[in-house]
């Protein structure tokens, strides 16, 4: 085991993300929205014959990020309580319903296809997301 710095983490998943959106848009022709990929495989949603790819694209993430986890040791963060999970991963969902897709839609693929839409997204996402930090520091002190 060992470990890595923090920003050398993120520059190596902000890496592996592209690659793996690249390779996915290149290779089968569809565009790596988390949001949608998932959706996609919710009964009686998508084609069928999509949901091979989707469900492996899904699982990936998910042991790749368990496993990644371990190997590099990232930091723990506290858990928080589950009401507060819920309306933020409501949130989330209305967001993204909201604007069409997802933060890895739009800040990762669509920015890659130089999309004006992906780019007002990702603009409206981050600008809300820094101003939410800001307010919580500025209230926290």
């Amino acid at each position: 085991m060992f470990a890595l710095h923090p920003y050398l983490q993120s520059a190596l998943g902000g890496l592996m993300i592209g690659l793996a959106s690249w390779w996915l848009l290149v290779s089968l022709g569809r565009i790596a929205g988390i949001s949608g990929i998932a959706a996609a495989l919710l009964p009686g949603q998508g084609p069928s014959s999509e949901r091979a790819w989707q469900a492996a694209f899904l699982a990936g993430l998910i042991l790749g990020g368990a496993l990644f986890a371990q190997w590099l040791h990232t930091p723990t963060t506290p858990l928080r309580p589950l009401p507060l999970l819920l309306g933020a991963g409501f949130l989330v969902g209305l967001g993204t319903v909201m604007g069409s897709g997802c933060t890895s839609g739009h800040g990762v693929c669509g920015l890659g296809r130089r999309s004006v839409r992906s780019l007002a997204a990702t603009a409206t996402f981050m600008g809300s997301g820094m101003a939410t930090v800001a307010l919580q520091k500025l209230f926290q002190a």
